[in-house]
């Protein structure tokens, strides 16, 4: 029998502390000063809630912070922010949310009855603390913060208890019913995992709602069956939503919000701003570049925001510096030693909110008549909620993950763009729905995709979607559809596309079948946000330092080449093969140690080749020697048959990349490569500069001076140069150093384009996926010896077999359906999912036929990936 706890009564007194429950303990750290924790059950109204306390040494009163989690979790999962608090100066409490931890009661999704009501009692009890700062009796100093759940907490304590004095809520909502059902649409899979996440572990319940209340529970399952929401399940999320209490909300607040979230997007953020803002609070707007789908949270930056925001605000301090007031998180390249793509800040000193600066994209394409099929199966794919790689962050790397099934949607292209375009805040098209089903309605999911040059790859932007759902539409209905809020550059020459598809994966739509008609009314409109200003990429320092260093380096090449030695007869045997080295070794100067011993390995034309190896295995040094640059101590290489050796005229067929190239920033692109070429002394029509440009496709720019350049453009100037001559071997080393996802993706397809021609690519690289996509063929070295060679499927074991990963165990049955696939050779069980051999088709097919048979899947991907497969040959080092 489920017990329904009884409200608060109006004369509730003090919290009770439950005996023996508070006792002071050191917490563990190794930074000073330390910090003392008491953890306490707090007794509210017969719910026992789990509390730590954190305090930091030092004498008189300071300012208090709630610290609430999220949404699944508890009071452990923020205990580290709550110590650096406490360390910084603050009285921190924590507690597990009613229904979490070890927290007794029913989750309310935050009522301000109970969950409410919880924080109003703790702000009490802070009131009673010897150590907290009051403003008055009975009202402390104290900011609350917390991400998701606990930030949607914050928002609220705010509007319900005056004594609140500041906030940072995290990537959470303003209007829970407009996030769960925009437009009136239910976001079926995030609303299940919500309440799969309210499971006691270990526990079931009768009626399948776990911890939930009664009428919380009734809800779900009421919405769930009908799959559209009832007005009476919007009002009970409103009520429990900040935004019923906005207009109370007038203290300063941190707003951060994640782009990589399609549960609570960045339009519920602006709502909060908007509201918060013309309530007369100072507010800042911090756009994160994870969320809720996974990705980078940056939560020590943040942290420390937080940190200086309460500074300002709860210390009163205005030496602090809170941050701008608007920023947003922009990838500024990638770190080579992880790979991990790195994060550069756009600011302003005001919020422009989601249509700033809008400028207009002409769309073309007549009407178009598409079918919602029959159980809205197959649904289209964007958002995949719950993985925890973070699918939407690969949008940014040019690598979309969506699927729309033909006949099921309608889309209207632009025409390439001419410039790069920004695009900051919600694009907005009109549009004609006309509806053949029975009662006139339709749902439809709008997204706008990013198409590259060939028309075929295209990218959803953080993977999000819009869904609309449009009544009486059987004669016809206009409207204007609202985009989701994105911050995404598309690159010159990629257009824009406007899809409206019938189904979504993540989203409940209508099961009957029937047909749409969908005509768009004007061109679409994206805001640019002008007064933004983007935090300038650091510049290499080779761009600047080594122009000197260059010319040096030509003037030594060009001295080493005059001296000639007697080198070993050409292998006429070898003559077609770029490169072949033959038990190479080479020991560090002064000693026994080897840095390479006894290498070998053939490389042929047409491959791109990947050299991989920990730090220290000799990758650098084994290029050096293929260069011509240092000797080795023992074997041999050779290049098209010759031997290699300073100077060696063969030398001349080989391009090099390495550590960077050093340009004379005053002189164009163009300039600097003809005084190259000059400095190497051959003719000029041996160089084959259009031939190298149009490969490194640098267009007009070539004629600007290298100043103005990005630091893409710079690496593929740089490659230009080392592909003057057109060399049969071109030698890359790190080559996407320093450059952003889209850069990396431009880079990728210049060597392959490269290798297309009958040339070679070498490339030495800590970026073990993007080896993956390049490469035809690896090379692995640890410790100065070669582990192993060979194609790439053979070195990671994949070929064509792919790991299905489920969100639940599947039955026997569904395992037979999926390998009677057409194109698939079989399907059996494996750790982690359902290992699928392809036998004709491709990835993408078997995944719209897993969706149609209702598999519960999560991801697919390579049975093993190059980075596995790497760490089991050196045994856990790192690229």
């Amino acid at each position: 029998m489920r017990l329904r706890l009884p409200r608060w009564a109006a004369v509730t007194a003090a919290l009770a502390v439950l005996a023996g429950a508070g006792t002071w303990t050191a917490a563990a750290s190794d930074d000073p000063p330390p910090v003392h924790r008491a953890d306490r059950m707090l007794s509210v109204d017969g719910v026992r809630l789990d509390t730590s306390y954190f305090t930091g040494d030092g004498e008189g009163r300071r300012p208090a912070v709630l610290l609430g989690h999220g949404f699944g979790g508890s009071k452990d999962d923020v205990r580290a922010q709550a110590e650096q608090l406490a360390r910084d100066g603050y009285a921190v409490l924590t507690w597990s949310a009613r229904g979490f931890g070890a927290s007794t009661g029913e989750i309310g999704l935050n009522d301000p009855d109970h969950e409410v009501e919880d924080v109003r009692k703790l702000i009490d009890w802070l009131a009673n603390r010897p150590e907290v700062l009051l403003d008055k009796p009975g009202d402390p100093r104290v900011g609350v913060t917390g991400a998701s759940y606990g930030g949607a907490i914050s928002l609220l304590a705010a509007g319900h208890d005056a004594r609140v004095d500041a906030i940072a809520p995290q990537i959470t909502y303003w209007n829970l019913a407009d996030a769960l059902f925009p437009d009136g649409v239910f976001k079926k899979l995030w609303a299940g995992i919500f309440f799969s996440a309210g499971e006691r572990p270990g526990a079931g319940s009768a009626d399948g709602c776990g911890r939930f209340t009664a009428e919380v529970c009734a809800l779900y399952q009421r919405v769930a069956v009908s799959g559209k929401p009832d007005a009476a399940a919007r009002a009970l999320l409103e009520a429990r939503s900040p935004s019923a209490v906005g207009d109370r909300v007038k203290v300063p607040a941190l707003l951060v919000q994640g782009q990589a979230d399609s549960l609570f997007t960045l339009a519920q953020s602006d709502a909060m701003a908007r509201t918060l803002t013309a309530n007369g609070a100072p507010v800042a707007v911090d756009w994160i570049a994870g969320g809720h789908d996974g990705g980078d949270r940056e939560t020590e930056r943040v942290e420390r925001r937080i940190g200086a925001w309460f500074d300002r605000w709860l210390k009163h301090d205005t030496s602090v510096d809170t941050g701008p007031a608007f920023r947003v998180s922009r990838t500024g390249g990638v770190d080579s030693t992880d790979g991990r793509a790195t994060l550069r800040a756009a600011t302003a000193d005001r919020y422009p909110g989601l249509t700033d600066g809008a400028v207009t994209v002409p769309l073309a394409g007549p009407p178009q008549t598409f079918a919602n099929p029959a159980g809205a199966a197959p649904p289209a794919v964007s958002a995949v909620p719950g993985l925890g790689g973070g699918i939407s962050g690969l949008s940014s790397l040019g690598v979309g993950l969506s699927l729309d099934f033909p006949g099921q949607y309608a889309r209207f292209d632009a025409t390439p763009q001419t410039a790069a375009v920004r695009i900051t805040g919600t694009p907005t098209v009109r549009v004609k729905v006309t509806s053949a089903a029975t009662d006139g309605s339709a749902v439809l999911f709008a997204k706008v995709y990013d198409v590259g040059p060939d028309g075929r790859q295209q990218v959803l932007p953080a993977q999000l979607v819009a869904p609309y759902r449009v009544d009486d539409a059987r004669a016809g209905r206009a409207l204007t559809l609202t985009l989701p809020a994105i911050d995404h550059e598309v690159e010159a020459g990629h257009r824009l596309r406007l899809v409206l598809a019938a189904t979504d994966l993540g989203y409940a739509s209508p099961t009957v079948p029937a047909t749409y008609t969908v005509a768009v009314e004007g061109p679409l409109t994206v805001p640019t946000a002008p007064g933004l200003s983007t935090q300038a990429a650091a510049l290499p320092w080779w761009v600047w330092g080594l122009p000197l260093l260059g010319l040096a380096a030509a003037a030594a090449l060009l001295l080493t080449a005059r001296r000639r030695t007697a080198a070993p007869a050409p292998d006429p045997e070898l003559t077609a093969v770029p490169l072949q080295i033959t038990g190479l070794s080479k020991k560090y100067k002064g000693g026994d140690r080897y840095s390479v011993r006894d290498l070998s390995f053939r490389v042929e034309q047409g491959q791109v080749l990947g050299l991989l190896g920990p730090n220290g295995a000799g990758k650098t040094t084994t290029l050096r020697m293929l260069m011509g640059l240092i000797t080795p101590d023992e074997g041999e290489i050779r290049v098209f048959g010759q031997a290699i050796r300073p100077g060696a005229p063969v030398l001349s067929r080989v391009g090099a990349f390495v550590e960077g190239a050093g340009f004379l920033p005053h002189l164009s692109g163009r300039e600097n490569l003809d005084l190259y070429w000059k400095a190497t002394g051959r003719p000029a029509e041996d160089a084959h500069v259009d031939e190298a440009l149009r490969i490194a496709n640098l267009g007009g720019a070539l004629e600007r001076a290298v100043r103005t350049y990005s630091q893409g453009m710079r690496q593929r100037l740089a490659l230009a140069q080392a592909m003057l001559g057109l060399p049969d071997l071109l030698i890359l080393d790190e080559p996407t150093n320093g450059l952003d996802p889209p850069q990396i993706r431009e880079m990728r397809e210049v060597m392959i384009r490269y290798a297309a021609a009958g040339r070679t690519v070498i490339v030495s690289s800590h970026l073990l996926a993007e080896v993956e996509q390049s490469c035809t063929h690896l090379v692995v070295m640890d410790r100065g010896q070669l582990v192993q060679a060979g194609p790439v499927a053979e070195i990671t074991g994949s070929g064509d077999t792919l790991l299905v990963t489920l969100a639940e165990e599947i039955d026997d049955a569904l395992v037979e359906k999926t390998a009677a696939l057409p194109g698939v050779g079989s399907a059996t069980r494996a750790d982690g999912g359902l290992l699928v051999r392809l036998d004709g088709t491709d990835a993408t097919a078997l995944i719209g036929e897993l969706v149609r048979l209702d598999v519960p899947l999560t991801g697919v991907g390579p049975h093993r990936r190059l980075e596995d497969a790497f760490l089991t040959l050196i045994g856990g080092g790192s690229a």
